[in-house]
């Protein structure tokens, strides 16, 4: 069982080093959501730009994940759910 994962984390680890590698830092530019660290490409409405954003945080304005390539507003922060407390307010992260 020890030799099966001495294996197994000898091939993954060199690869999880080039994953992490190539993902972007916050402010950065971006095509993608998944090119960044946060997993939140937000778009910038002035430019048509799209940059790497933190996620939201609590009781910050937020979306669920769109499957889209690029983000209007950015989803929570692990840990924290997306939800509309008043059907008039927008949507906000809290710890549900």
């Amino acid at each position: 069982m020890a030799t099966v994962f001495v294996l197994l984390a000898g091939v993954l680890l060199p690869c999880w080093g080039t994953f992490l590698k190539d993902k972007k830092i916050i402010g950065e530019k971006c095509f993608n959501r998944l090119e960044c660290f946060s997993n939140c490409c937000l778009m910038n409405l002035d430019s048509g730009r799209a940059f790497c954003a933190p996620r939201a945080r609590i009781t910050m304005t937020c979306l669920p994940q769109t499957k889209g390539a690029t983000n209007i507003i950015c989803p929570c922060l692990m840990g924290l759910n997306c939800i509309s407390r008043d059907p008039m307010c927008p949507r906000r992260c809290y710890m549900f």
